[in-house]
């Protein structure tokens, strides 16, 4: 029963999605979320599933990694198959070998927030630990609060502002009513939702978009943030508040995101909104 890498068509991206969202579980560690797919499809169908790898067995997908560039793949694995010695040494295999098509050889980063035997042998294999991320969870379980500024779910007449927003959050940002049009023409964003915050003055001061894994199953945060001329005034917070009040009206069971360890204030605001912090998780890389 062996192992198989392969690159899906667009024909396969439905399934590789249905996937990601059956593997996002209460108590398990934070992985590729179909969230994370959701908004790479702004750019378009076509090269998100030339960006997506999955491993199978039988026909059946049992990992997935989304390559983020030539030098850093995200991965996620069926929970069930987390301790899967073949899986775990076909996917490191896989990732180590510039020549199998995952990452070019030389300096490279592995997002593996997960426990297992694929960490252990990349780690038996010269691998090393990178910079912390810390998973920040909101039981969603009860009724959030009021996040004190007017929200807007974007439709195509608030698209404009919500670009603005992300851009003037998000330094040399690319974003554009183009992107978001392909990005919600994709599978994931049915399951998701585009906000927009204004303050008292009416201005567009934060933004974000929240995707759902399915009810009952953790939602996901990505990306937040607050327009560059409006931070420090609470905005972040507010914008945490109602993206986990938008998830808990779409039947998520938890709001989560990761921050940077080396960015404390994030998550200073994530924890000032009702997320607690999990234990942190460490990419890996490879530094030749």
């Amino acid at each position: 029963m062996t192992v198989l890498l392969s690159t899906p068509g667009v024909g396969d991206l439905d399934e590789v999605v249905r996937a990601l969202g059956e593997w996002r579980r209460e108590g398990t560690s934070m992985q590729l979320h179909p969230g994370d797919v959701g908004f790479y499809w702004q750019f378009g169908p076509e090269r998100t599933a030339a960006a997506l790898r999955t491993w199978s067995r039988e026909g059946r997908i049992l990992g997935v990694g989304l390559l983020d560039g030539s030098d850093l793949v995200r991965l996620a694995v069926d929970p069930e198959a987390r301790m899967d010695e073949e899986l775990a040494r076909q996917m490191a295999e896989d990732v180590s070998r510039g020549e199998r098509g995952v990452l070019a050889a030389g300096k490279a980063h592995v997002e593996a927030l997960w426990g297992g035997r694929f960490r252990e042998l990349l780690l038996e294999g010269g691998w090393e630990l990178d910079e912390p991320w810390i998973p920040m969870v909101r039981d969603l379980r009860e009724s959030v609060e009021d996040c004190g500024l007017r929200i807007e779910a974007v439709g195509p007449e608030l698209v404009e502002e919500r670009v603005a927003v992300h851009r003037a959050a998000f330094q040399g940002s690319t974003f554009s009513a183009e992107r978001w049009h392909a990005m919600a023409a994709g599978t994931p964003y049915a399951d998701a939702r585009c906000l927009v915050g204004y303050n008292e003055h009416g201005q567009a001061v934060a933004a974000t978009t929240v995707w759902s894994a399915g009810a009952g199953r953790p939602g996901l945060i990505e990306p937040l943030g607050v327009h560059g001329d409006h931070q420090g005034h609470g905005y972040g917070k507010a914008m945490a508040v109602a993206a986990a009040a938008a998830l808990r009206q779409m039947g998520a069971s938890s709001a989560t995101v990761c921050a940077e360890g080396s960015n404390a204030g994030a998550a200073a605001t994530y924890r000032s909104a009702g997320y607690q912090p999990q234990a942190e998780a460490r990419d890996l890389r490879r530094a030749e």
